[in-house]
């Protein structure tokens, strides 16, 4: 029987607070290919003790209310031989795990994709729900390309029904999902365009997650902020990008969702942070949902380049991971600035 009460409950605690999410979750390949831009041996070993400086950070858990994890780290142990999920949970941080297979290319849609992983996901989630994962997440990739007329309503549809079985599938298990759906930023295409693909993306999303009766309250949406593409010459302000996306979402997403966790997507780490401070402080009280946070690189980034797989830096990267994580809890607040960065 479907626990709402449960679903509600955990989806309000992981954004409580001001707090937002730590994406961990890097597939292997993605990982390696981060450690070997900085000389950092792409092993078990070292992407174990990358893991375990994230979970030790020393007051991590006053900013970040659930960690993402990938399927190698669920299943692995830090240091003092405590599973990560139940280091996160002591730390204060509730675990979670991503469950998609990734993006694939879409048949007969050149260069579209949809992501797979459906097969086996009720068993992968009863097993993962006892590992200590409490909510999920699976990705859709959404490719803008004017040249090529793109995305697709093929695309945009095939990736929304398959994030409305995977939330079913989530809940059904007691577990809360995330539903990404992303527009890539890839592209030279304006504001504007992203405005209205993002728009197009989410009300097929809902419309799919209504059908699949998905409890809104009991679900967290990770989506792109509405942004111009990282080769569109004609690039906003943060208070530009605030404003159309807040827009977009108030037409669209149900007031009922139980919160709204941004992913960075390629912004950098102060592009993230500023343009969520926008948000959070020209629209405080006036939105019916949560709007947080949900970075990977834009909390990582500055950890792992202080790192550099040299025990030694292991106290300045945790540093350089409890500060992002701050600076990102402040733009809940509204209260971030540039000046921070300095300081």
């Amino acid at each position: 029987m479907l626990d709402e009460r449960k679903l509600r409950q955990t989806a309000t605690a992981m954004l409580a607070n001001d707090k937002g999410l730590l994406a961990m979750d890097e597939s292997n390949p993605t990982c390696n290919k981060r450690f070997a831009a900085l000389g950092i041996p792409q092993t078990p070993d070292m992407r174990r003790a990358y893991r375990d400086l994230i979970v030790f950070t020393p007051k991590l858990g006053e900013s970040i209310g659930g960690a993402i994890l990938y399927d190698e780290t669920i299943r692995d142990a830090a240091h003092d031989g405590t599973p990560f999920a139940q280091a996160l949970e002591r730390a204060g941080i509730i675990p979670g795990i991503k469950v998609d297979a990734g993006s694939k290319p879409l048949a007969l849609h050149e260069g579209e994709q949809v992501t797979e992983g459906l097969d086996g996901l009720r068993e992968r989630l009863a097993e993962y729900a006892k590992m200590g994962a409490r909510f999920a997440k699976w990705r859709a990739v959404i490719v803008v390309d004017e040249a090529k007329h793109l995305p697709s309503r093929t695309a945009i549809e095939a990736n929304a029904h398959a994030l409305a079985r995977y939330a079913a599938l989530c809940q059904e298990a007691g577990i809360v999902p995330i539903v990404e759906p992303e527009v890539l930023m890839d592209g030279a295409h304006a504001i504007e365009r992203c405005a209205e693909v993002t728009e197009r993306a989410l009300y097929f999303v809902f419309h799919q997650l209504r059908l699949a009766r998905v409890v809104l309250e009991g679900m967290i949406l990770k989506p792109n902020m509405v942004v111009p593409g990282l080769k569109c010459p004609t690039q906003v302000s943060a208070d530009v990008v605030a404003d159309t996306t807040i827009g977009v979402f108030r037409r669209v997403v149900p007031a009922a969702v139980g919160g709204i966790a941004f992913l960075s997507g390629g912004q950098s780490a102060q592009d993230a942070s500023a343009r969520l401070n926008a948000m959070n402080a020209r629209y405080k009280g006036a939105l019916p949902w949560p709007v947080a946070f949900s970075y990977a690189r834009a909390i990582q980034d500055p950890a792992m380049k202080a790192w550099g797989g040299d025990e030694k830096n292991v106290a300045a990267a945790q540093k350089a991971l409890e500060t992002r994580a701050r600076f990102n809890r402040l733009a809940r607040r509204g209260e971030y600035t540039p000046a921070l960065e300095q300081a």
